[in-house]
């Protein structure tokens, strides 16, 4: 079972991204203030829940959480300034558009900038231990799934409303045979696969 916080006198928000090792597309960041009393037996880790249950804990956590927040950077954005800064900016971007101003702040991953002069704290597959991460992860991926799915009507060739724009056995050879269109990352490592299982 997930904690509901990760202590009980500030305000938290958990954040997540969502395409940080994608070879198109841009990369999406949630955050999220839950009240106490949240809960639902289907919430973990994105990665560990089926897309039909994603779409279920999004409509719940959009009904019941305290606040929430989307942030994303394009493709050209990421090349300028990298992944890693880009996924931080996202999470940043999320934060201003809370309407609830957090103390503390819960971020998925071993590093994090500093926001506002605000406190954080980083906690590795913190999506699978703190219930806030595990919502932001669940809003990022759907956000980030759907927005795929638009692109790939423009690039069908691609298949990204499958593969939703990781790097794919599929997505390579399409790559190989087309090329890159204006929504790859030119900063990719071509040497990173993902397996369509982990999509």
């Amino acid at each position: 079972m997930l904690k509901p916080f990760y202590q009980e006198h500030l305000i938290e928000a958990g954040c997540d991204e969502a395409g940080r090792g994608c070879y198109s597309g841009p990369v999406f960041a949630a955050a999220v203030i839950l009240p106490g009393d949240f809960f639902h037996p289907l919430l973990n880790d994105s990665k560990l829940v089926t897309k039909t249950n994603r779409e279920t804990l999004r409509v719940f956590i959009e009904a019941n959480a305290t606040s929430y927040a989307v942030g994303i950077i394009d493709n050209e954005e990421i090349d300028m300034i990298n992944i890693l800064n880009a996924s931080f900016k996202a999470m940043h971007k999320a934060l201003d558009a809370l309407s609830i101003r957090p103390e503390l702040l819960l971020i998925d991953g071993n590093r994090f900038t500093a926001y506002n002069l605000l406190p954080h704290q980083c906690v590795v597959k913190g999506d699978s231990i703190y219930a806030n991460i595990a919502a932001a992860s669940i809003l990022a991926k759907t956000y980030r799934d759907d927005y795929m799915q638009q692109l790939h009507k423009e690039f069908p060739q691609y298949n990204w409303k499958k593969n939703k724009g990781y790097g794919t056995l599929e997505h390579r050879t399409a790559i190989e045979q087309f090329g890159l269109c204006k929504y790859h990352r030119r900063s990719f490592n071509i040497d990173v696969m993902i397996k369509p299982e982990e999509l």
